[in-house]
């Protein structure tokens, strides 16, 4: 036997099998169809990230968030009682964004540019010229609010008008290994955004299966895989569903850079300063459905959320979050190599997700196939299945069958 026996499990345990072995269909990997099912069924559904409490650090700051899969703007702001607010970015009136020309900010007000409506931080009407002309009374005019709520520093909304859930119970045990990151204390971040032509679980799932480092990244991979551990597989995975977690193993053999060295040991020291060198979150890779992902480690405390635009093309959105500012040209380069050297392994998973995607695309498989180590991939299908099944039982049951 050799030492990689002792490292990964040789068979899937109980649990993963639970989840089947058969292979999954291609279509809802491209099909226009069951995308609008997916966001009926999920995206209006559910809890989606969409930053960090960080951006809204004093009263009146806003940020603006485009969520094309429900074609919504969104307009968050931190009240005047502190209070952190989502709602649509439109007016009552006539449907005219409130915003269109910036993604963050602070006001005192909202103003629609196109008949001056003014709206307050809690999104009631303020003032609106010759208002006495309406049939209204201002308190049927206020900004349609939108639920949200925060965990470990980030901001969550959930377009569904009644969430059958709240965010506390969505996250359910994830949620206090969550609040033991960085990230939950964070002040400021990096950020990295792109878009891809690929569907967003195409994209997603590159993310939560190793079984690729060796062949896509042997330049850069070397600190996830080695002798006892040539994929790099994770030492374990866990299910909390919807959600799933793995544990991520490190390669002893490896020997970074002296460039690595430096900036990693100045990612340290800072992380001593914070009072974050043993955590709990440090090992684990969360992967929140439908499509976040948060790993608290102490040099590249990431989060990366994947963002459906349509069938076949989604947006990431990729941050290393920090506790405290710059305070020295160490730390200043420390933070920038550690964006960088994501921003660069990621360039070399994105052509071969779009190569992917434009496989699936031609029809060419009916079915495509998971083997053990890309059980996440397949646990986050089944999670999507149910979720689909049920919406289109349920259209079938109230107006005769989901979209054709």
């Amino acid at each position: 036997m050799n030492q990689s026996s002792s490292v990964i499990p040789e068979k899937a345990s109980a649990e993963e099998l639970a989840l089947g072995t058969d292979p999954i269909p291609a279509g809802p990997y491209f099909q226009e169809a069951w995308f609008l099912d997916e966001v009926e069924a999920i995206f209006k559904k559910t809890w989606i990230n969409i930053g960090h409490r960080c951006e809204l650090p004093e009263k009146g700051s806003y940020i603006v968030r485009e969520l094309e899969f429900a074609n919504a703007s969104l307009l968050i702001v931190r009240g005047t009682d502190d209070c952190i607010r989502a709602f649509h970015n439109v007016c009552p009136h006539r449907g005219t964004q409130l915003i269109s020309d910036t993604r963050e900010g602070r006001a005192g007000t909202f103003s629609c540019p196109y008949h001056r409506w003014t709206f307050n931080h809690d999104g009631s009407l303020r003032a609106a010229p010759d208002f006495q002309r309406f049939y209204l009374d201002k308190s049927q005019c206020g900004l349609t609010e939108v639920a949200t709520d925060q965990a470990a520093g980030m901001l969550y909304v959930n377009l569904d008008k009644k969430p059958q859930q709240s965010l506390a119970d969505f996250l359910g045990a994830l949620a206090p290994l969550m609040e033991e990151t960085i990230i939950a204390k964070a002040d400021n971040f990096s950020e990295y955004v792109y878009e891809i032509d690929a569907n967003w679980k195409v994209t997603y799932d590159n993310f939560q299966e190793n079984y690729h480092l060796t062949f896509v990244h042997p330049r850069s991979g070397g600190a996830t895989s080695g002798t006892d551990n040539p994929f790099g597989y994770p030492l374990a995975y866990g299910f909390q569903d919807p959600h799933r977690t793995q544990t991520i193993w490190t390669n002893s053999e490896y020997q970074p850079s002296n460039t690595m060295m430096t900036a990693f040991s100045s990612l340290g020291r800072k992380a001593a300063q914070t009072g974050f060198m043993d955590t709990t979150g440090t090992k684990q890779y969360f992967a929140v459905f439908p499509s976040l992902f948060m790993f608290g480690s102490l040099m590249q405390p990431f989060t990366h959320q994947v963002y459906p635009i349509s069938a076949t093309r989604s947006r990431g959105v990729i941050r290393i979050y920090w506790i405290g500012k710059d305070d020295s040209a160490s730390i200043r380069f420390a933070r920038e190599y550690a964006m960088a050297s994501a921003r660069d392994i990621h360039s070399e998973d994105f052509s071969i997700i779009e190569a992917g995607q434009r496989g699936l695309n031609s029809g060419a498989l009916s079915h495509i196939h998971y083997q053990q180590q890309e059980v996440l991939c397949r646990h986050l299908f089944e999670q999507v299945r149910q979720r689909v099944d049920a919406y289109r039982n349920q259209l079938i049951a109230t107006d005769g069958g989901p979209h054709s």
